[in-house]
């Protein structure tokens, strides 16, 4: 009998070839983006990119094992890349601003979100005493938010200006193909743009995270082929798999209701 209790499903997912669980986040994320562009429009697709970035900065703290790479991944590459798709379908239908209005309030809401964790980890945790047995839930709970929500500075330093730059070129290059194709080839302008700007984003956060920002700054040689090339083909890989569902977007954009502030 299929069990639908929390420990039941994760236990069902593991179970799966992680491939074919990064195949289902995809089309989860991608699928997610259209009803949310379909029911609230441009405004959907910023509620998006704001959890989108949120959530890919916390699964990137887990690592996973699959067939196509020597070295364990860490994840968030699925979530993160989704966030493309979004900036693309923006700049299509309701023009570069709204784009960039996304990828900042993808920026702001990122940097809220880490004072706010950090404020949180500023209160004193509870002793064993004055936890009891009634709060003895709590005590791990400090160890739990560090993991998770304490920001390695040149991390965050990276990751953010890595977010801005890739994702501000992917709107500009976007709407650059598009005034040379007009309407023709989306599938161009949208491939172009997400495949060159992910290339970017992995170049800007490894240099500054591995060389710039780093105590101990690595080689080129595993800078480029381990950091910058290493998951470049996975995000490539998904930038593929994201055109479909561009396409259908201009499908959905027709019911949807106007953006409030594109």
């Amino acid at each position: 009998m299929l069990s639908l209790s929390p420990e039941s499903v994760i236990q069902q997912l593991q179970a799966l070839p992680p491939e074919l669980l990064l195949i289902l986040e995809a089309v989860v994320c991608f699928s997610t983006i259209l009803v949310l562009l379909r029911l609230f429009g441009a405004n959907g697709l910023y509620a998006y990119i704001a959890v989108a970035v949120v959530g890919a900065n916390l699964q990137v703290v887990k690592a996973v094992q699959f067939g196509i790479y020597d070295s364990p991944v860490a994840l968030g590459t699925v979530l993160f890349s989704s966030t493309y798709l979004c900036t693309d379908i923006l700049t299509e239908h309701y023009g570069r601003a709204a784009a960039q209005r996304g990828v900042l309030i993808g920026f702001a809401v990122y940097l809220f979100w880490t004072v706010l964790m950090v404020m949180t980890m500023g209160y004193s945790p509870l002793t064993p005493e004055q936890a009891g047995e009634e709060m003895a839930w709590a005590l791990p709970v400090q160890g739990a938010l560090e993991t998770l929500f304490m920001p390695v500075p040149a991390f965050f330093v990276a990751g953010m200006a890595a977010y801005l730059v890739s994702q501000l070129n992917d709107v500009w290059l976007y709407q650059g193909i598009r005034r040379l194709t007009g309407d023709r080839a989306l599938w161009l302008r949208n491939n172009g743009s997400t495949l060159i700007s992910s290339l970017i984003d992995n170049t800007v956060f490894s240099v500054l995270a591995w060389v710039v920002l780093a105590p101990q700054p690595i080689g080129w040689e595993p800078l480029i082929f381990t950091y910058i090339l290493g998951t470049y083909g996975l995000r490539a890989a998904l930038a593929l798999v994201d055109t479909p569902f561009m396409y259908l977007s201009s499908l959905v954009i027709r019911r949807a209701p106007p953006a409030a502030y594109a």
